[in-house]
């Protein structure tokens, strides 16, 4: 991983980089993130043996949030103990990025975007992490009770004590995300890049956000971009007993895997069978349709499916007739 040529041919490993935005910075196209599976609830040496892997395969970012894992922080924790064991050494090699924004501790300063919260979050990301600071820190989602210039002024200090080295938004609104674009410019901490909910069933970020953050300059990654396991094979055959629409809590309910979604998934699943490939791995591929998008951030439970998403990258192609029928089968 230490031959910095491959960087210049934008391959290490098989796997592909695009520049974010109009920066400097290039991301692989598929990016781990570790909202699931990384937390003390969850097989640690399993998560190890991800990370270990992924970096081996030439994925060079990990996303990371104050509040992943059960418990909260518990994410980051155990992410900086292989940081910290195993991949010191190759610091200058990885973009590790983390967030705040949502609750992470009770009381009145653990939520929301204020200087307070702010401050206080990447202070402790950066010690959960074993980390001197993190590529990327972004505002996790718009505050509407706290001033945008008092949010993004925290994130311009954060860049300007060398605490991260980029700034970004996730889940802003497109007025909201415009104003947040000028006000970081202004401070001269312009913003690297906007993370938000993009994928075959989720197309709304083309209307307005995709647009935006492309005049602007500014990147964009994706997070779902399998729709939380409706873009899987998982529930071809309705609810598995263990799965995340299974459980009481949670992004994915029971009541989203209509069966609407099932049918469009299956004809989906056709398509996908055609081109070669699984319907994770063509449902990622299609996000790379779109140049804008700088990258996805995939979520996994093993290595065995971290290879079969990786594996994606062999062929992400699509003909005219291809994307046209996805659309057409997704509704859009």
């Amino acid at each position: 991983m230490s031959d910095y040529s491959a960087y210049e041919n934008r391959y290490i490993n098989g796997m592909s980089y695009r520049k974010v935005g109009k920066s400097g910075l290039k991301l692989p196209l598929i990016s781990l993130g570790l909202w699931h599976n990384f937390g003390d609830a969850d097989d640690r040496e399993e998560a190890r043996n991800m990370l270990l892997f992924a970096f081996d395969q030439g994925i060079t970012h990990f996303d990371l949030a104050n509040n992943y894992g059960n418990p909260a922080g518990s994410a980051e924790k155990n992410f900086g103990k292989v940081m910290k064991k195993e991949l010191k050494g190759y610091r200058d090699e990885l973009i590790i990025s983390t967030k705040a924004g949502h609750e992470m501790w009770p009381g009145p300063y653990g939520d929301g975007g204020s200087r307070k919260y702010l401050m206080a979050s990447i202070d402790q990301s950066l010690h959960r992490t074993n980390l001197d600071y993190v590529d990327i820190f972004y505002s996790h989602r718009y505050d509407p009770s706290t001033p945008i210039e008092e949010t993004m002024g925290a994130l311009s200090d954060i860049v300007k004590q060398g605490k991260a080295l980029y700034a970004g938004i996730s889940k802003y609104p497109e007025d909201k995300a415009r104003e947040a674009y000028r006000i970081l410019r202004e401070n001269g901490t312009p913003c690297l890049i906007y993370q938000g909910k993009y994928n075959i069933y989720a197309r709304e970020p083309e209307t307005e956000v995709l647009p935006l953050a492309d005049e602007q300059g500014v990147g964009f990654i994706s997070f779902s971009p399998l729709a939380q396991g409706l873009l899987t094979g998982k529930y071809l055959q309705g609810i598995p007993e263990h799965s995340r629409a299974a459980l009481s809590h949670g992004f994915l309910q029971r009541n989203q895997v209509t069966p609407d979604i099932v049918e469009k998934s299956k004809q989906l699943n056709e398509l996908a069978a055609q081109r070669g490939q699984t319907l994770a791995q063509m449902a990622l591929a299609w996000c790379f349709h779109r140049e804008d998008v700088s990258s996805v951030i995939i979520g996994t439970s093993s290595v065995l499916q971290l290879k079969e998403n990786i594996e994606t990258l062999g062929n992400l192609s699509f003909t005219e007739e291809e994307l046209w029928k996805i659309g057409e089968i997704a509704g859009r």
